[in-house]
Parts: C-alpha cells; sequence; structure tokens
C-alpha cells in the first residue's frame, strides 16, 4: 500500500482482523529492532492513542480487509489491558489462510469478506441437471419382488379400472378441519376407547375371562388388560416397561411390568395386551404369558366379479422427493411421467410431491400438480396425492386433510383424486391402505424384543401395524408428529385389513407378505444427488374357491 510501510501495514490488517473476532492486538516491534525490544509506550493520559484506519481512510476497501467505521467504538491502545482469570490465554493469533496441508477451496469465499457469505450463489442449488442422477446405472432394474406377474412385459389400460374411497363419504376424511383444541381429558378418552376395542377381541379370539384389576395383589394367576407404556421420558427398555391398565377395571392405574419369564416378547409404547400373571403385592405383575393383538379380517365383495377373466390391472406408487438435492431440474419427476405414458398403469399414487421452485408454496404445489396432469393425461391413468406432514403449504397434523386444488382443468378432475392421509381405496376390488407418515422408522425406534421368532425387525412392526388395527398405534407418538387425537379415531384406524399396505419410509425398500397383507416401502424416487426406486403392483381380483388369495398377484420396487 502506498500510504503505509511494511510494518504499518501489517499491524493495520491484524488490527482490523482482531476487532473482527474481538480479540486483543499485541504490537509486534518493528522491522530491524533488536529481538525483545518494543516501541516506548507514552502514558495513555499525556499521549492520545493513535486512530486505528478504519474503511472509510481506505480508497478501495475490498483492496483492505479493514474495519468498518461503526465497529470500532473505543481507540484500541497498544498496552494490554488487565486478563480476567477465565479468559483465553493470550498469544498470537492463527491467521486465516491456506496452507500445503489445508489448501484454501477455490470456490469458498473469503472468510474476511462479508460479500462472498451472503452471495446468492451461497444459497442457491444449481439449476442444471445433476450429474450424478444423469450418470445413473441400473435403469428400469427390479431390486425386490414378490410373486410373478401374469403378463411381466404388459402394460395397464390406461384408467379402466373402479377407484373410490373404501369407508362412506360422511365417515371419510375430505376437507379440513379445526385442530389445536383438543384436551387431555379428551385424548385419555380415545385411548380408553381404543383399549376396550382391542381388548374384546382379543377375549373373543383367546377365549379369556373377565379381565383383572392392575392394581390390587392377586396370589393367583389373573390376566389384565392394558397398554405398554415407559416409566420415563427415556427410551423403552425391559427394565422400564410399564402396564397401564384400562380405565373400567383398573381406573388407569400403572404397574410395573417383570419380563423375565417371558421366553420371548416384542413390545412398543401404545401396544394394547392382555397379560397372565401374578401380582402378588399390586406393586409389579410378574408376566408369564403375553396375548397381542388380533389382525381384522380382509374384505369380501358383496358381488363376485363380473368377469372372472378380468385383466390385471397395474398400479404404480412413488414418494418424493421428486428432484435431487444439488439440482433444482425436475429430472426426475420427468422420468416417472415418462413411465407413466409407456405403461399405461390404471393408477399412479404420489406421496409427497415436495418441491423446490420459487414462489409462494400453494403456486408450487399447483405447478407441480399442473405438471403431473398434463404429462399423464395421454395415458388416461388415474392419480392418487396422498399429502405429508413435509408438505410446507398444508395442514401440519395428523389425521391429515386431503389437498384442495379448484383449479384443475374439468377433463382432468374425474381422474385426479386426493386423498387424507392416512386413506384406504378399493382399487380394482382390492383394497390398499396408503400413508407417508415413516412409521416404520418411528416405531423401530421405540420397539423393544427379545428371543423372537421373527428375526426380521420389519417384518414385526408390519404385524403390529396389523394387529393393533391402526396406521400409528404408537403412543406417544413421535415428535415431529402432531396427532389429533379426536380425528384420530374416526380416520386413522384400519377399517378391514388392506390387501396391499404401502408404508414409504426412509428405510431400504422392500416387499413382504405380512399375516396376507403384501406390504411395499417404495423407497424414495430421489435419494440426495442420485436416483430412487417406486413401486409396482399387479392386480387381478380372481373368483373365489374356498380359500382366500391376495389380489396383488405380483408387485416389485423398480429404478428409476
Amino acid at each position: 500500500s502506498p500510504r503505509f510501510g511494511p510494518a504499518e501495514n501489517g499491524l493495520a490488517s491484524r488490527l482490523a482482523a482482531a476487532c473482527l473476532s474481538g480479540s486483543t492486538v499485541v504490537e509486534e516491534p518493528a522491522s530491524g529492532a533488536p529481538e525483545g525490544s518494543t516501541r516506548p509506550t507514552p502514558p495513555p493520559s499525556s499521549v492520545p492513542s493513535p486512530r486505528p484506519t478504519t474503511s472509510c481512510d481506505t480508497p478501495n476497501a475490498l483492496q483492505h480487509p479493514t474495519t468498518p467505521c461503526d465497529t470500532l467504538q473505543h481507540p484500541v491502545t497498544p498496552h494490554n489491558p488487565p486478563r480476567h482469570p477465565l479468559s483465553a490465554p493470550q498469544g498470537p493469533q492463527k491467521r486465516g489462510g491456506s496452507s500445503p496441508e489445508t489448501p484454501r477451496p477455490k470456490r469458498t469465499p473469503s472468510a474476511r469478506s462479508p460479500y462472498g457469505l451472503l452471495s446468492p450463489g451461497s444459497f442457491s442449488p444449481s439449476t442444471t441437471p445433476a450429474q450424478h442422477y444423469a450418470s445413473r446405472g441400473g435403469r428400469g432394474d427390479v431390486v425386490a419382488s414378490l410373486g410373478v406377474p401374469g403378463d411381466p412385459g404388459g402394460t395397464g389400460t390406461g384408467g379402466s379400472c373402479d377407484l373410490k374411497l373404501f369407508t362412506p363419504p360422511e365417515r371419510s376424511l375430505t376437507r379440513s378441519y379445526k385442530f389445536m383444541f383438543q384436551k387431555a381429558l379428551d385424548v385419555r378418552e380415545v385411548l380408553s376407547w381404543r383399549i376396550e376395542e382391542l381388548g374384546e377381541a382379543l377375549r373373543e379370539r383367546y377365549g379369556l375371562e373377565e379381565f383383572a384389576s392392575a392394581g390390587l395383589p392377586a396370589q393367583e394367576p389373573v390376566t389384565v388388560l392394558g397398554q405398554i407404556g415407559c416409566d420415563g421420558n427415556g427410551k423403552l427398555n425391559a427394565k422400564s416397561v410399564v402396564l397401564e391398565g384400562d380405565r373400567e377395571r383398573s381406573a388407569g392405574a400403572r404397574v410395573p411390568l417383570d419380563l423375565s419369564e417371558l421366553p420371548e416378547y416384542s413390545l412398543f409404547p401404545g401396544q394394547v395386551v392382555a397379560v397372565e400373571g401374578t401380582n402378588s403385592t399390586g406393586r409389579r405383575l410378574v408376566a408369564s404369558k403375553l396375548y397381542e393383538g388380533v389382525p381384522l379380517p380382509f374384505y369380501a365383495p358383496p358381488e363376485p366379479e363380473p368377469e372372472p377373466g378380468a385383466a390385471q390391472r397395474l398400479v404404480l406408487a412413488a414418494c418424493g422427493p421428486y428432484t435431487t438435492s444439488d439440482s433444482l431440474a425436475y429430472a426426475p419427476l420427468a422420468d416417472l411421467v415418462a413411465v407413466v405414458a409407456r405403461d399405461k398403469p390404471d393408477v399412479c399414487v404420489l406421496v409427497r410431491p415436495r418441491c423446490r421452485l420459487l414462489g409462494s408454496f400453494a403456486d408450487v404445489f399447483k405447478l407441480c400438480v399442473r405438471t403431473i396432469v398434463e404429462g399423464t393425461r395421454s395415458a388416461g391413468c388415474q392419480l392418487v396425492f396422498v399429502p405429508s406432514l413435509r408438505d410446507v403449504h398444508h395442514d401440519y397434523v395428523y389425521p391429515q386433510p386431503p389437498f384442495a386444488c379448484a383449479e384443475l382443468p374439468k377433463e382432468d378432475r374425474p381422474r385426479v383424486h386426493f386423498v387424507s392421509d392416512p386413506c384406504t381405496l378399493e382399487i380394482g376390488g382390492a383394497v390398499f391402505g396408503l400413508t407417508s407418515t415413516d412409521l416404520l422408522f418411528h416405531m423401530g425406534a421405540e420397539e423393544i424384543s427379545s428371543s423372537s421368532g421373527l428375526s426380521d425387525r420389519l417384518t414385526r412392526i408390519l404385524r403390529h401395524v396389523l394387529t393393533q388395527r391402526s396406521y400409528y398405534p404408537l403412543y406417544p407418538p413421535a415428535e415431529e408428529l402432531n396427532v389429533d387425537y379426536e380425528s384420530f379415531w374416526g380416520h386413522a384406524a384400519l377399517p378391514v385389513t388392506p390387501d396391499v399396505l404401502v408404508v414409504p419410509s426412509e428405510l431400504r425398500y422392500f416387499v413382504k407378505d405380512v399375516l396376507g397383507c403384501v406390504c411395499v416401502n417404495p423407497g424414495r424416487l430421489t435419494k440426495g444427488r442420485v436416483g430412487g426406486t417406486y413401486g409396482r403392483l399387479y392386480v387381478r381380483r380372481r373368483p373365489a374357491e374356498g380359500r382366500r388369495e391376495n389380489p396383488c398377484v405380483a408387485a416389485q420396487v423398480v429404478r428409476i
């Protein structure tokens, strides 16, 4: 700099850096001075301190990283102020920069320049197609399957099948509702009804006698009905399990549960069970036998199919996000629309259509819906949109009401269906259970088991979902889930055991047969910067011949 010598220029730079970081600056001796010598410092009262150089004095503030004018409130003197006993040790400050071991990234803005930190490039992802997604391999590969489709390479009929809500409209969640008004007494009432309903099913299935109270001492073995809970706020374990009795017989009393005599068990908070054991003191129930839930019966059509040899239906199920994490280009969504146009499925179920464009969230959602509807118009398939709690423009409550999109063209309204989360649909005579909530991840984090005959954790969790007769049997729910229990009782319970249960999850994709129900996790369409998977379901209602057969003859998970 023409205004400063080497020593003054270095001191000004160090002074600016120290002011930005709040550190104390110790003046170094001038060049050529003997080692250990310092400049004589006049008393502060007799000689005024020199005014530090600021950005106002510098012709080009971007060339000299100095301190702004309003940063220095008081002049900095060369003398050392008294140190606090707990302050950090003083010494030479480590300068920011690069070294051969840690080179500075070329795209990283300077640490001293606030303009680089606040530049749009530091916040905006690229709008070009993601290279990782474009160069992916294994497109169209089947990575998981169950059963054999009648025509593996066949296509659908283009939306000719019948699709409707399984429950009557007056019992279905078809519009938004008021929430955040529930009381603790109302929540307790819903949980008590659920315990009584499942307890009656346990009594009929296992031929149990009258249930006993959880808090009364009993020297003889008794059977107690209740709900599994935890004695604290931590994660459930074998030593913290408590049984909260029903309201009618136990008045909601909680008793610790001793599981040491059970050969095997699989429990989670909120599970309704019947426990047989002894409670000699009334303070601890030693369990000797555990009665778990009973699944609901399957749906039986009132009338047989008019054509026993009806063609099989093709149902696609995809779960967002539909863009990669490093790009705003909708290449994954475009590829999915191309698959729909090629295969012409009868129904395409889209879960959690997250969008990442500029504009209001409602406008972004409408743009995505219009893109999907127009792209699949030639195929003629029916579209089912399932909301998610990750949709920022929608109600953040569970059960979640369906989307509202009144701007749909009149010719597309019959084939576009906005449903709630969760919901139960009847597609071509088969019952589909749909949910966008990651119940597998939530329940997997809370479930405990010991010496269970089912080593597959996901199969155990899916059995719990079916036997507890609920789309979300976990209580208390995950922190990210806001449950309205007044609506939960009517809209989150399973009306029947579905033929197909679609449970998208962050966990690995799978296709499983659990208690006669085909459970599918189609995975995410994109995972970070790479492509993901979607599901293909082949449905054909066959005439009953004594033994029930699942109408879902085959299920596959395919790479996009």
